[in-house]
């Protein structure tokens, strides 16, 4: 089977509701431009792509030098590798292992991140997957000594906007060694340059990383905050951002510089049916038990959930719990309920 791969010089895709930029992406073709109603678009497959449904997809450009053939001998051998042909291959339980191996080294890394043996992570992966719940797990478990002795935890998670004198700020509060400072899809922080200047000082790679601010402020003054200090502590990033995939040329940079001073942990999340065997493997690891349900009706959660994945508004974690709690609460209607709730209309 003969087809071409292409090469997109500008156009976008509607993921959740968000223009996607694809500029620079490469796609196996299916069908050539087109004039629609709602404007021109070409076809492509989408599985070639992380983050893209695995199926074709109309990608909208204005003219059809938008995109360009770059391989006209593109043959099927080669469309399956950009399917990852290994992960085609593996058995749910081998997938569910390997997601659970990633999750496993994740525990491990976050306290190591505790303990101080570890300045600094990234942990990448889509949203509703357990990332987050994960990390505060294990931050949790090592500050249960700190809550019985009256201590301050150690620890803190920020979540949303935060200006780069915040940041100073917070970094200075959690300076100390076997300190943590958690960035919850606080992605702000990566696209300011004063911010990441100050996060590139706080994650040197040299013994002693010293952080300043140049600058007068009151609010540093009104808190007794220095406008020098030596960070000992250390930071985790959670984020729904998939690196490589970023095309963004100052946002590449960023995150690079981010990177190089990291440990990357990519919870290998990326298709539908790993999200859907996440699912089913928290689930089958207690996620229902603390609900006063027969085990019948958890299972019946999973089914729906399972029959209707492609349907669901998001297909996470978050949306078992939510059905979940529909069948708690409504034990012989909550299917209707969730049909109304948490489904995309037909």
């Amino acid at each position: 089977m003969k087809t071409a791969l292409i090469q997109f010089k500008t156009g976008t895709y509607k993921i959740r509701g968000a223009d996607t930029d694809v500029s620079g992406m490469k796609f196996p073709l299916i069908e050539h431009f087109k004039q629609g109603k709602n404007g021109a678009y070409v076809t492509v497959d989408g599985a070639a792509q992380a983050g893209f449904p695995e199926r074709s997809i109309r990608v909208k450009i204005d003219t059809p030098q938008d995109y360009e053939i770059v391989d006209s001998n593109f043959d099927e051998v080669k469309q399956n590798a950009l399917k990852n042909t290994v992960k085609d291959t593996e058995t749910d339980e081998q997938v569910m292992e390997r997601i659970g191996k990633r999750f496993g080294i994740l525990d491990e890394m976050t306290r190591a991140c505790k303990e101080g043996n570890i300045r600094a992570m990234i942990v990448s992966g889509p949203p509703g997957v357990g990332k987050s719940f994960g990390v505060e797990t294990q931050l949790e478990k090592d500050s249960i000594f700190d809550d019985v002795s009256g201590k301050s935890r150690r620890y803190e998670v920020v979540k949303g906007a935060m200006s780069a004198i915040g940041l100073y700020s917070k970094l200075y509060k959690f300076s100390d060694p076997k300190n943590v400072v958690v960035f919850d899809d606080c992605d702000s922080v990566l696209l300011d340059d004063l911010s990441l200047n100050i996060l590139k000082a706080a994650l040197d790679t040299s013994k002693k990383r010293y952080i300043s601010w140049n600058t007068d402020s009151r609010l540093l003054r009104s808190e007794g905050i220095p406008d020098r200090f030596e960070f000992k502590g250390s930071a985790i990033f959670i984020t729904n951002i998939k690196f490589e995939n970023v095309r963004s040329k100052k946002l590449k940079d960023h995150l690079e510089a981010l990177e190089s001073r990291c440990h990357y942990v990519d919870l290998t999340i990326d298709t539908h049916r790993e999200k859907m065997l996440r699912i089913k493997q928290i689930v089958r690891d207690g996620m229902l038990d603390e609900y006063n349900m027969p085990q019948e009706r958890k299972d019946d959660v999973v089914e729906f959930i399972t029959e209707n994945s492609k349907r669901l508004r998001e297909l996470s974690l978050r949306t078992v719990l939510k059905c979940a709690d529909l069948a708690q609460s409504f034990p012989s209607s909550w299917r209707d309920y969730a049909a109304t709730t948490v489904l995309r209309s037909s």
